[in-house]
């Protein structure tokens, strides 16, 4: 069994700053939605308050290739992602509520 270190510090409601032994991320969100963003990508994360039902997504982060200036622009996943969060949020409180 390996060494573990993890510690969390709360900045402000829906704001974390989350240290573990390999670094450190940033989270934002509460119960419901979280997206956490570190160096190794961003992961967003949709749940069911109260049921143990969740959705996580990991976006790796951009490598730093450069771009062909021939290829498609690439397609802005992270607003997606937000619309998504925001639409399933709403969709729980109204079944919640």
């Amino acid at each position: 069994m390996g060494f573990r270190f993890r510690k969390s510090i709360k900045i402000a409601p829906g704001l974390k700053i989350n240290l573990g032994k390999t670094g450190a991320s940033l989270s934002v969100g509460g119960q419901g939605a979280t997206v956490n963003v570190s160096k190794r990508g961003t992961r967003t994360t949709l749940g069911i308050p109260g049921t143990g039902l969740s959705y996580s997504k990991k976006q790796p982060r951009p490598s730093a290739t450069p771009v062909n200036p021939n290829s498609a622009p690439p397609r802005n996943s992270a607003v997606l992602n937000v619309i998504i969060t925001v639409f399933m949020l709403w969709v729980a409180y109204k079944i919640f509520s």
